[in-house]
């Protein structure tokens, strides 16, 4: 018996490389055997010797996802550590449709309809992030340090406190849909303690942030050369481990709430509390302001150099920058000294000798300490044109990015469900097999290896009513046409059913000033800042 007993039978039109999604990995082995969830809802793996089916074509509503014949070695987005794997599907919604919509995976005349039912589908999942997109950047506007609109509504304290909750929540939320991870604090300083893959030292005071939050998506390792001394100067490639996406949000605390809590933490007075707040404040570019939320999203970005990111970053020498300096400095100003030493003895006798020596060994001095400030230059310029290359967003512009993706990720998700719940009686206890199967035929057609979020997915096609649960437990699909003129019915109301964002709670209208204006009981200028 052939172990692929499940190929559809040409008498039946189905294609010879169609099988059933594969389920779990048989123990010891590096190929999957393909499950077939059975009208009772049990997902039964296939065995060739047993399968009473053999001799007859499968149902043609049997899940057959296309999947090639040749078996794809497992490849993990960090090969280093399989528990940390990705709900990002770094595949295109092209690719996907086409794949899910050939024709013999359908009955006959069923695979344009699913392919206009995704397209409907696809369409109307970005409009509800757009809708999504408006609120929250009508929200983000009076902490937007780009705008240049003119601000005619004041809000108070409480009220902007409230406002920045909801951002800061509403971007988190964005950010998970868009199938973002999050690095917690201890991830974060884990991070931030790595050798730099530029070459470059930094310290960076993680307290002066109100709100922090970093993202990223698709961890990962490219190629890159580096000359070695050992090697005799001779290129080498190395992995550098990176992150295609980096996504970072942060607003700084005042200075107020810093110097509080530097005396708290040091026991210091307020003198010399507030020296040190403006020590580490005097790093922060002039114009990030503590009334904004800022965001940045990054592309390629090393994960040891995740501190380049933030605007209180200071840029420290090496270990063997300083050595060499030293040395360098103490070689120079000591043999001055020492071809000095005998024509300013000579002062008395002989002035202008001995103030030429003082004047050689001066210049020896200075000559070095230039070279400390030509070497924290070159720094300074290695970190602009590293974060030059690497940077994709910032702040209103983040958001859109981010709502894009999110509708990209949501529809990708939906669409493999779909394929599986459209042709198969599927029961809440099955949905684990069915995620198992639906990552394993991921990882068979693209080589992929993610964690599929099948909860989430599912939450939204029931939302929209293209999913339903029976009384008896059975998970139905809309048929591909049902579905399209479900969502052709939704998209008519769509329009009627827009919240007015005019209606919100906090603010009072005043009359405004050019360039916005601040929070507070009395309104003043805001500046327009132009430097980019």
């Amino acid at each position: 018996m052939s172990s692929n007993a499940f190929q559809a039978s040409p008498a039946r039109g189905i294609d010879q490389d169609a099988v059933s999604i594969p389920g779990a990995v048989a123990a010891g082995t590096a190929k999957a055997h393909s499950v077939r969830t059975k009208a009772n809802g049990r997902g039964l793996p296939s065995n060739g010797a047993n399968d009473m089916s053999a001799a007859r074509a499968p149902a043609v509503h049997a899940i057959d996802f296309e999947i090639p014949d040749d078996d794809v070695e497992q490849q993990d987005i960090l090969p280093e550590a399989e528990s940390l794997r990705e709900k990002f599907l770094p595949i295109t919604r092209t690719a996907l449709v086409d794949r899910l919509t050939r024709p013999n995976a359908w009955r006959p005349g069923e695979a344009q309809v699913a392919r206009r039912f995704f397209k409907y589908l696809a369409y109307w999942r970005q409009q509800q992030h757009n809708a999504a997109a408006v609120a929250l950047d009508q929200a983000y506007e009076p902490f937007n340090p780009d705008s240049d609109l003119l601000m005619t509504r004041q809000f108070t304290d409480r009220e902007r406190r409230a406002m920045q909750k909801r951002v800061a929540a509403d971007i988190r939320h964005l950010l998970k849909q868009a199938n973002y991870s999050r690095l917690d604090p201890s991830e974060i300083e884990l991070v931030l303690t790595q050798e730099s893959h530029y070459g470059l030292d930094f310290h960076l005071d993680l307290e002066a942030f109100e709100e922090l939050e970093i993202y990223f998506r698709g961890a990962s390792t490219r190629k890159d050369q580096r000359r070695y001394f050992r090697k005799f100067f001779r290129k080498e490639e190395f992995d550098v481990p990176i992150f295609q996406r980096l996504c970072i949000l942060f607003k700084l605390k005042t200075v107020e709430q810093r110097i509080e809590e530097v005396m708290r933490a040091r026991g210091c007075d307020r003198a010399k509390a507030t020296k040190i707040v403006k020590r580490l404040r005097a790093l922060v570019p002039e114009g990030v302001s503590h009334e904004n939320i800022y965001l940045k999203l990054f592309k390629n970005m090393p994960r040891s150099d995740v501190e380049m990111i933030f605007p209180n970053t200071r840029i420290k020498f090496r270990l063997l920058d300083k050595i060499k300096l030293g040395a360098m400095s103490g070689g120079a100003v000591g043999f001055g000294l020492v071809t000095s030493a005998g024509k300013i003895a000579l002062l008395a006798t002989n002035p202008i000798g001995a103030l030429g020596a003082v004047a050689g060994l001066g210049g020896a001095a200075f000559r070095q300490v230039m070279s400390f400030f030509n070497t924290r230059q070159r720094y300074m310029v290695v970190m602009a044109q590293n974060l030059y290359f690497h940077s994709l967003a910032d702040n209103r512009g983040v958001i859109m990015t981010l709502a894009d993706r999110a509708a990209d990720e949501d529809v990708k998700e939906e669409m493999l469900l779909y394929t599986v719940l459209a042709k198969e009686t599927v029961r809440q206890s099955d949905l684990d097999e069915v995620d198992r199967a639906i990552e394993q035929y991921l990882l068979k057609s693209f080589g992929i290896t993610v964690d599929f979020d099948l909860e989430d997915a599912l939450a939204r096609l029931i939302k929209d009513g293209v999913v339903r649960e029976d009384e008896n437990g059975v998970l139905r699909a809309l048929a591909p046409g049902e579905a399209a003129a479900h969502i052709d019915g939704k998209w008519d109301a769509f329009l009627d059913l827009l919240p007015d964002y005019s209606e919100g709670d906090e603010g009072t209208e005043f009359e405004g000033v050019a360039g916005g204006a601040v929070a507070g009981p009395v309104a003043a200028p805001k500046k327009v800042g132009l430097d980019v």
